[in-house]
């Protein structure tokens, strides 16, 4: 299951969150971050119970945006217990970001 995560939820469902969780930071405009949307969604799929996976559109929560230094897209933040403890910025393949995913949850 693919996240939306909004400055309405993300302190419940990311800062809370029991499980790590990957925000994609992104914007309709961007193209890499519309090369990243089957990514993203696929890996969400992948990793469900293990982690959260999930978008914040930064044209909508620009707050968020700010609070996390997000100064380019797609910008990928890992959180753990609240805290961001890995960050990937631009485009990848889906076996690049799963095997960082992993050397997250290990």
């Amino acid at each position: 299951m693919e996240y939306n995560f909004t400055m309405e939820n993300f302190e419940k469902e990311v800062l809370q969150s029991d499980i790590p969780v990957l925000v994609d930071f992104y914007a309709d405009w961007c193209g890499p971050c519309k090369m990243m949307a089957p990514v993203i969604a696929a890996l969400a799929e992948e990793f469900e119970g293990k982690m959260k996976i999930g978008k914040c559109d930064t044209e909508e929560n620009m707050p968020l945006a700010q609070k996390y230094r997000v100064a380019s897209i797609p910008n990928m933040q890992v959180f753990k217990n609240g805290e961001v403890v890995a960050n990937f910025v631009g485009g990848m393949s889906k076996d690049a970001l799963r095997e960082k995913l992993q050397r997250v949850l290990n």
